[in-house]
């Protein structure tokens, strides 16, 4: 298959990149850090491409997916993953920062998602994957606020793309996975009264 995956210098975005050029997959690798990049592109597999990107400019996000194509002839999955995260509390949130993080978490997502939608409707096919976070859904990280109302926003725009297409274009399939790690697995379970209540908040509509 032919891959695009966004934040691909380091994290979930590096590992997903070498485990799919493991088995043969053909990876097209964005991020901003060019020699990071590079670097992991290099473990990728021998087809892997590197394409320097700051997926907060529409722009170039517009020519990553002119390079894919040209590159591989057509994307079969576009995998957003790049975000950052922002530490800081509600109360103590300036402007810039949590204008910021909609648009690291958010925006670099929702342009991604307009570049390559035009070309899975034409092929009739394809897959987006939005990389979110549990956080998302459990907001129990208070220092972490923006990201975690980032990520709720971008949960929101994966659900109503994925409803706007289902009926009209059944090949075509919108993902959303929720990262987490098993200290806030922990804490979320605490966070709850009971077992039921834990599960409910933290189901997928």
């Amino acid at each position: 298959m032919n891959i695009v995956i966004t934040g691909a210098s380091e994290g979930i975005g590096a590992a997903l990149a070498t485990q799919l050029g493991a088995r043969g997959d053909r990876v097209v690798l964005a991020a901003r850090r060019e020699r990071e990049l590079s670097e992991m592109a290099a473990r990728s597999g021998p087809r892997a491409l590197a394409v320097p990107t700051d997926v907060t400019r529409r722009a170039q996000v517009e020519r990553l997916r002119v390079r894919a194509i040209d590159a591989l002839g057509h994307i079969d999955v576009w995998v957003n993953n790049a975000g950052r995260g922002v530490s800081k509390l509600v109360a103590e949130l300036t402007d810039d920062e949590f204008d910021s993080a909609m648009r690291d978490n958010v925006k670099s997502a929702l342009y991604g998602m307009q570049a390559v939608l035009p070309h899975f409707l034409a092929r009739e096919r394809g897959h987006i994957i939005n990389v979110s976070s549990f956080l998302s859904r459990v907001p129990m990280v208070s220092i972490r606020s923006a990201y975690s109302a980032a990520k709720a926003a971008l949960n929101s725009l994966t659900a109503n793309l994925r409803t706007d297409l289902a009926g009209s274009h059944p090949g075509i399939h919108v993902t959303l996975v929720m990262y987490t790690n098993p200290a806030h697995a922990v804490v979320a379970q605490r966070y709850f009264s009971d077992v039921d209540e834990f599960e409910r908040a933290t189901r997928l509509p």
